[in-house]
């Protein structure tokens, strides 16, 4: 099933975008108790309510990556053979077989696709946007959600190197991303979480360009 997410389903979230500009500086961008939409790629643990700190819902992280363009959200179940490739691309185990990509249209041409990561840092989850652009590299990364302390959230600039990058063996730490002192298991769950993401669009790409050529083989 697919959704259409538009431009004016999403207005609400303009008028917090000061808000939202400073979501990675805790003590001026917490709104406690904000609601997280939506589905979620992988979901890991629990905690109090009243610990989370959310910077973003679902629909203002959407309107930030795709301003202006049509999202459908999508539902796809991958099978054992899928998820198991999916796990060797990414270097870990996938940790689910539901995944919902929100895929963008902009122009009438193809915008990028979104997917959303929950992860434990160290004890407690965060909840991650990753934007993949129409050549599978990343385009775009927002926390929306964080529930250990702020002190263990890199700067922007950290988040900002990722832009471009493709899924390979570069994209590590040590490697073509650098370590965070005092934030390196934030670090490590990031760039985890974006390997995952990339590994899992490459399958559904490959799913889909086989499903097209199935169906041009039956005409």
């Amino acid at each position: 099933m697919w959704r259409s997410v538009t431009s004016s389903d999403r207005s609400a979230g303009r008028a917090n975008r000061s808000v939202r500009e400073g979501r990675r500086t805790p003590a001026l961008a917490v709104r406690l108790g904000a609601p997280l939409l939506g589905a979620l790629l992988f979901v890991v643990g629990t905690a109090s309510p009243a610990a989370a700190r959310v910077f973003l819902n679902v629909d203002e992280a959407l309107e930030m990556a795709f301003p202006g363009c049509t999202v459908d959200r999508g539902t796809v179940f991958l099978t054992e053979e899928q998820v198991a490739r999916a796990s060797e691309l990414a270097g870990e185990t996938i940790g689910s077989a539901l995944v919902h990509p929100y895929q963008a249209t902009c122009d009438d041409a193809p915008g990028g696709t979104a997917y959303f990561d929950t992860h434990r840092v160290r004890t407690l989850p965060e909840t991650l946007m990753v934007v993949v652009d129409p050549h599978g590299a990343v385009r775009r990364i927002e926390i929306l959600s964080f529930k250990e302390p702020p002190e263990y959230i890199p700067r922007e600039i950290w988040y900002d190197q990722f832009t471009g990058e493709p899924l390979g063996p570069e994209l590590e730490l040590k490697r073509s991303i650098r370590q965070v002192t005092g934030a390196t298991l934030t670090a490590r769950a990031t760039t985890n979480a974006v390997r995952r993401v990339l590994a899992t669009h490459q399958v559904i790409e490959e799913l889909s360009a086989a499903s097209a050529t199935a169906a041009d083989d039956g005409d």
